[in-house]
């Protein structure tokens, strides 16, 4: 199922929806007419467990289709909004999660050429998030090397301590594409948060795709292009910590709870492993996509 946190042109209160035949029904009137009470928040859902999805599938064959067109609306009528729009803990980032990546922040941004023994974790503050077709802050009191990242998100789905590898597919909830936007001049003392963590520097979306869905979350190409022009294109499969080493790494250090967030780290291409080094300026266009998710569209803006 393809979820989606949305508003309309016409009210701009956040409805939660999913997609149907190309269209987008609202998840609670979908719940009135089958007579099956359903929330109108992403995370409200996924507190519901994966279960839900199946029930909300069942439900979706068993409905007429003409009962679906009173509650839709066509693609362009909506405006998608990130797929959890504040979460309620930091995003969890993984860092140094691709070979070359590593490689390449060695000779820029002097860190270890070794690869990571362990997972490298940082946070992103709920207040990084921003959706699709939404603008990245570029304050240039902060940052002159604003930097781009492309990266598979992971949707946890109930709570969990020291969760084994071997049952960490068990705690996804499903999937969205992120781009972890990253000050690389904001660094202290090899602290991250400064340089990752500034408001609009977590563009998210544009859908949440349940894990059902995916058939292989190790096998999806992701790119980036800047103004047109790719700068990454790579595989999750290059990921040294996978989905499954990730949860139980992270659970072994902190309790998963339902709604986490964890950016699972980008590969090579970033703007500052390039000769000479590139960064993001006022009205540059960022679009990220991850195969059988999706794109999302973001233009710098200085401010």
């Amino acid at each position: 199922m393809r979820l989606l946190t949305y508003t309309t042109k016409e009210n701009d209160e956040a409805r939660l929806g999913f997609i149907h035949n190309n269209q987008v029904i609202d998840m609670e009137d979908f719940g009135d007419i089958s007579n099956f009470p359903l929330p109108n928040d992403m995370l409200d859902l996924i507190d519901m467990g994966f279960e839900i999805i199946t029930e909300i599938t069942e439900l979706i064959a068993e409905t007429p289709e003409n009962f679906f067109e009173e509650i839709a609306y066509e693609m362009n009528e909506v405006i998608f909004l990130a797929p959890i729009q504040k979460p309620r803990k930091n995003i969890i980032g993984i860092g140094l999660n691709y070979t070359e990546h590593v490689a390449e922040s060695a000779r820029s941004l002097d860190t270890s050429n070794e690869l990571p023994q362990q997972p490298v974790i940082f946070s992103k503050p709920p207040t990084t998030v921003t959706a699709t077709n939404t603008e990245i802050l570029l304050n240039r009191k902060l940052t002159n090397q604003l930097d781009w990242e492309v990266e598979l998100a992971v949707v946890i789905g109930k709570d969990g301590k020291y969760v084994p590898k071997t049952e960490a597919m068990d705690y996804v909830f499903g999937y969205t594409v992120i781009n972890d936007i990253s000050a690389r001049d904001c660094r202290r003392s090899g602290q991250w948060i400064v340089s990752k963590g500034q408001d609009t520097f977590a563009p998210m979306g544009p859908v949440l795709v349940t894990k059902d869905e995916i058939e292989n979350p190790h096998n999806l190409n992701l790119s980036l292009t800047v103004n047109g022009i790719e700068k990454q294109n790579s595989n999750t499969k290059f990921m040294l910590f996978n989905i499954n080493d990730l949860i139980e790494d992270i659970s072994t250090v902190f309790t998963i709870e339902a709604g986490d967030i964890i950016a699972t780290g980008t590969p090579a291409g970033v703007g500052a492993g390039r000769t000479p080094q590139e960064w993001l300026k006022d009205g540059d266009v960022v679009k990220c996509e991850v195969e059988n998710i999706g794109t999302i569209v973001n233009t710098v803006k200085e401010i």
